[in-house]
C-alpha cells in the first residue's frame, strides 16, 4: 500500500529579532509525516523544535520555505489543527467537561451532541468521574490527559504536540507514554511530536529526524522498525539500545545524515 503523505515542511528557515539584533532560529529544514504516522523531533534545548512545530500550526510565518497538508500549500493560512503546546492551558475556571467542550462549542454543535461526545470520551481519556473538577483539583498527569482530550476534539487529523510530558515526574511520564500510544492507536491521528527524551522519541516513533542546535538544521532521519503495539519492556531490547545509540550518535556530531 502507497503511503499517503499528510503534512510536508519544505525549506523552512525562520528569524527572531531582538531589538536591532536578528536571531536566526531554523536553517532549511525539511520533514514529512504520512497519514496515520507518529514522528518525532528530536533535538537539543533551543534548537528551534517549538518554533518548527508553530510554523506547522500556521501560527507562525517561515522567512522561507513551504507548508504542505494534504498536498496543499498553506505557507501562512490559518487552519483547523490539534496542536498542544507543552503548558495544558487549561482555564482555571472552567471544569474539565467545559474545559474540553470548546472546540465543539466554537464548531457551533449543539448543547446535546457536544454532551454526548465528552461523555463519551472521558473513560476513553481516563478521566470518567472527574468532568466537573477544576484543573487545579487534578494531578499534572490528569490535565495533560484533559488538555489532549481536548485537542482530540478539534477534529483535525494531524495533531502537532510540543513536549506535553516534559514537565511530569518520571513516572506518570512513563505512564502517558504507554497511555498516549493506547490513544494515538484508537484514533490513528497523524502526529507530529516535539521532544528532547532520547528514549520517549524511540519507543513512541515510527520516525525520528534530528535537529541540530540553534539554528536548526537536518542533522539525522532514523526509521524506527520496532513491532507495534509496543509495550515498555521495549525499552530493554537490543533494537531499542541500537538506535539509541545511532541518536546520541547523531545527536552528539550533528553531521549524521540519511535514513537507516
Amino acid at each position: 500500500m502507497n503511503k499517503q503523505l499528510k503534512l510536508k515542511l519544505e525549506g523552512i528557515s525562520a528569524t527572531y529579532s531582538t531589538g536591532e539584533k536578528i536571531l536566526p532560529v531554523l536553517d532549511n529544514v525539511s520533514l514529512s509525516v504520512d497519514t496515520g504516522e507518529f514522528v518525532s523531533v528530536l533535538g537539543p534545548s533551543g534548537s528551534g523544535k517549538s518554533t518548527l512545530l508553530k510554523i506547522a500550526a500556521g501560527l507562525l510565518k517561515p522567512e522561507r520555505g513551504k507548508i504542505l497538508v494534504d498536498g496543499r500549500n498553506m505557507t501562512g493560512l490559518s487552519r483547523l489543527v490539534g496542536y498542544m503546546p507543552q503548558q495544558d492551558l487549561l482555564f482555571p475556571w472552567k471544569t474539565m467537561r467545559q474545559n474540553a467542550a470548546l472546540p465543539l462549542i466554537s464548531a457551533k454543535l449543539d448543547k446535546k451532541e457536544t454532551k454526548a461526545r465528552i461523555e463519551e470520551l472521558l473513560p476513553v481519556f481516563g478521566l470518567q468521574g472527574f468532568g466537573e473538577y477544576y484543573p487545579d483539583q487534578l494531578s499534572g498527569g490528569m490535565r495533560q490527559r484533559g488538555a489532549l482530550m481536548r485537542t482530540m476534539l478539534i477534529e483535525s487529523d494531524l495533531l502537532l504536540l510540543d513536549e506535553p510530558f516534559a514537565a511530569l515526574d518520571a513516572l506518570t511520564r512513563q505512564n502517558l507514554q504507554e497511555w498516549l500510544l493506547k490513544i494515538w492507536g484508537h484514533f490513528r491521528r497523524s502526529v507530529l511530536f516535539i521532544t528532547h527524551s532520547i528514549d520517549e522519541a524511540i519507543y513512541l516513533s515510527d520516525r525520528v529526524y534530528v535537529i541540530t542546535e540553534r539554528p536548526g538544521k537536518n542533522a539525522f532521519e532514523q526509521i524506527i522498525d520496532i513491532p507495534r503495539p509496543r509495550s515498555k519492556s521495549v525499552t530493554i531490547t537490543p533494537p531499542f539500545s541500537h538506535y539509541k545509540k545511532l541518536l546520541l550518535e547523531a545527536l552528539a556530531d550533528n553531521t549524521a545524515a540519511g535514513t537507516k
